[in-house]
């Protein structure tokens, strides 16, 4: 209706998704960088989640428009889908043929799996993207779990993305699906727009539309931010309504009133501070109402917004990063997690600006900060770990006789077992990334990631640091238990030849059957020397310091006085 009168070649602001009016923000390039990253890998998850209307399904296309000649997608839109619904789904997208009669669960993976294999000989990679997958059942979460278990001995067969609300990250934080949250190797939360952000969004869309004047102040600019949270559907719906408003008016740029009446025909009100989740529901609502904007828009409803407006309190601009993953995550050596450093939110920023920040200097290549970190840590064991995620990494390592130790606790904890770590850090401005904390020397650290190494203050390092790790040991030969007072056995010898070794006892005692009350007192002494729970008992951190006893090619995070 309005085209004619502003000069426009088309609606600016429809929410159709034309690909003329793509508009990729640095979030969306993030993003998009770890989808990619997924058909790169092999294996496991790629979880992309964002709010009602932030673009997820504009960045799944323009991953459809890079996907390598080497590639087969296979994409479900409709989520809603039993288990043999979803095989039978997968293998129409793949042109598997399967007759009526054959349709079991058992015979859909077999025909899966054999397309699978037949495509990985012929050098092609195999993808699954589900789109609005928060609407995935718990049983069919768990099936797409068991078809990243068809693999050969070199590489897995299948690739997953999943697409979706928050409330995907929920689901899948849940107890019973934490088997498949750690085989995500990439997850990326998408954030609405900035300030910034927002004015360049709207005048790009006016610009390929042929508008010529400048339609939206800075003020409005301003205006509309507050109104919508950054949130892009919400911004067509309101920019499109407030058009239609100016038209009627006859004015030549949008004013507030008009910006303000629009939002309330979008939003229903907008009160002081418009709380994030509203702006998401009202993204939704506005779809609808975009429909009938001409016949709804009228004059006469009080202005909901006469006093300031303060910005949208928005979540923490971060993506999530896949959990270091291992089998299993270890238990503690005692009934607390000992050194736990506190953790600096958001709410914090006069702490966050004391010191120098540890900041990822190339945002363009933040996919790689899992595969960096791992191959780094891989690399002080003298192990290849080549673009892999921590699972993978971790598997390959199980293979030589290493071990993957996952925990939640701190630099204190790392101190004891004085052991090299990959470890998440928190950034000011930006995504949370995986670095390898390689040495320290006073008050001092050596981190790696992006490549390169850094040297930081510790100071830095703890208000970063989420507090979890993941480190790598040699695990001992028959290791097996954690081991406590009266067990028997050949682990409970090599715990008695290591504490000797720590004793300087030329002749170290005869190996015991049984780990006695004198063991377990000489053990708390070394537990106390080192800086480790002192309970006495032998459980994964203990092992990972004993183990060093007796390796000198052992990464150590401070070398110790001969």
């Amino acid at each position: 209706m309005y085209n004619e009168y502003f000069g426009f070649s088309a609606a600016p602001f429809s929410i159709a998704p034309d690909p003329r009016y793509l508009f990729m923000s640095e979030r969306h390039r993030e993003a998009l960088a770890h989808l990619l990253y997924g058909l790169r890998v092999d294996g496991g998850f790629v979880l992309l989640t964002g709010e009602v209307g932030t673009g997820k399904t504009t960045i799944c296309r323009c991953l459809l428009e890079q996907v390598p000649d080497d590639c087969d997608i296979a994409f479900i839109l409709n989520p809603k889908l039993d288990t043999m619904e979803l095989l039978a789904t997968l293998c129409d997208e793949l042109h598997v043929p399967v007759t009526g009669g054959e349709r079991s669960i058992k015979v859909l993976v077999d025909r899966i799996n054999r397309h699978l294999l037949d495509a990985n000989a012929r050098g092609r990679k195999t993808v699954l993207i589900i789109d609005e997958a928060q609407n995935l059942s718990t049983e069919v979460l768990e099936q797409l779990r068991l078809l990243t278990n068809l693999e050969t001995h070199e590489r897995k067969l299948l690739q997953i993305i999943l697409l979706g609300q928050p409330e995907l990250r929920e689901r899948l934080a849940q107890p019973e699906l934490r088997q498949l949250a750690q085989r995500i190797v990439a997850r990326y939360h998408l954030e609405p727009l900035s300030r910034q952000e927002v004015g360049a969004y709207v005048n790009h869309r006016l610009a390929v539309a042929g508008g010529q004047q400048r339609l939206f102040a800075d003020a409005q600019i301003d205006r509309l931010y507050r109104l919508s949270g950054g949130t892009p559907r919400l911004i067509n719906v309101i920019c499109d309504r407030a058009l239609l408003g100016t038209y009627v008016e006859g004015r030549t740029n949008v004013a507030r009133a008009t910006l303000d009446k629009a939002a309330g025909e979008v939003l229903g009100s907008v009160p002081q501070a418009f709380p994030a989740r509203r702006i998401v529901l009202a993204a939704a609502l506005g779809v609808a109402l975009a429909g009938g904007a001409a016949a709804a828009w009228h004059y006469g409803f009080s202005d909901p917004a006469t006093g300031t407006t303060t910005p949208v309190a928005a979540a923490p601009s971060a993506s999530e990063p896949a959990p270091p993953s291992t089998p299993e995550r270890e238990a503690p050596d005692a009934g607390t997690e000992a050194g736990a450093q506190p953790v600096t939110t958001a709410a914090e920023p006069a702490a966050a600006a004391q010191g120098e920040a540890i900041v990822w200097p190339k945002a363009e290549e933040h996919w790689l900060h899992e595969a960096m970190a791992v191959h780094s840590l891989f690399a002080q064991w003298g192990l290849d770990a080549r673009l892999m995620g921590i699972e993978d990494a971790c598997r390959l390592a199980a293979r030589r006789d290493f071990s993957c130790l996952r925990r939640e606790g701190g630099l204190d904890e790392l101190r004891a077992m004085n052991a090299p770590a990959i470890v998440e850090l928190r950034q000011p401005d930006g995504p949370n990334f995986l670095a390898t904390l390689l040495a320290i020397d006073g008050e001092r650290a050596r981190i790696s990631f992006a490549g390169d190494t850094h040297e930081v203050s510790l100071d830095s390092l703890r208000r970063q640091w989420h507090g979890n790790y993941t480190l790598l040991w040699r695990m001992p030969s028959g290791w097996h238990r954690t081991v406590g007072t009266g067990m028997r056995g050949g682990d409970v010898a090599w715990v008695v030849r290591q504490l000797g070794l720590w004793e300087g006892v030329a002749e170290p005692e005869a190996p015991a059957g049984t780990y006695t009350a004198r063991i377990e007192e000489r053990m708390r002494a070394f537990q106390r020397s080192t800086g480790l729970p002192e309970d006495g008992v032998v459980g994964p951190m203990t092992v990972v310091r004993l183990a060093a006893l007796s390796d000198p090619g052992t990464p150590v995070l401070t070398k110790q006085a001969p």
